[in-house]
């Protein structure tokens, strides 16, 4: 009887830990959506929405370590969707949330080239939002043109 108590509580446990767990993910997935809807956009709103006011991206360009604010980077939002948007696919690829900080791994691959952006989170005042950003970006070949008849 004890052994049949003792895994009762122990599943009970188990489904209450993973529903909270879920929970906590679907809360960390509304900054990150956000940021997904600024690209798709090109509207400053949805990434003022994601990211913290204080925070950086983080990144290679031309094999030297560089950093914007978050203001720098939402300043350079168009207003717009970009020309080739119905070429693009982005989305969230993973999630991992502990207590009040959190990571996530979400990939923008466009004709261009396929960015993997690693996103860090916290848990600030209730509501969760985007604090730094590091990135890195797999160039991608252009189509061959096709060879006009000599």
């Amino acid at each position: 009887m004890r052994k049949l108590f003792l895994l009762t509580v122990l599943l009970l446990t188990s489904v209450i830990f993973a529903g909270a767990q879920t929970a906590e993910k679907d809360a960390v997935r509304a900054p990150l959506e956000n940021y997904l809807k600024a690209h798709a956009t090109g509207d400053a709103e949805f990434h003022k929405k994601a990211f913290h006011t204080e925070g950086q991206l983080i990144f290679i360009r031309d094999g030297k370590y560089t950093t914007r604010t978050f203001a720098e980077y939402i300043a350079g939002s168009t207003g717009k969707p970009a020309a080739d948007e119905n070429k693009r696919k982005r989305w969230i690829e993973s999630i991992d949330v502990v207590g009040h900080a959190a990571t996530a791994k979400i990939i923008l691959d466009y004709p261009s080239g396929c960015f993997t952006d690693y996103m860090a989170l916290l848990k600030i005042n209730g509501e969760w939002k985007i604090v730094n950003k590091t990135f890195t970006i797999e160039a991608k070949a252009p189509p061959e043109q096709p060879k006009k008849p000599s």
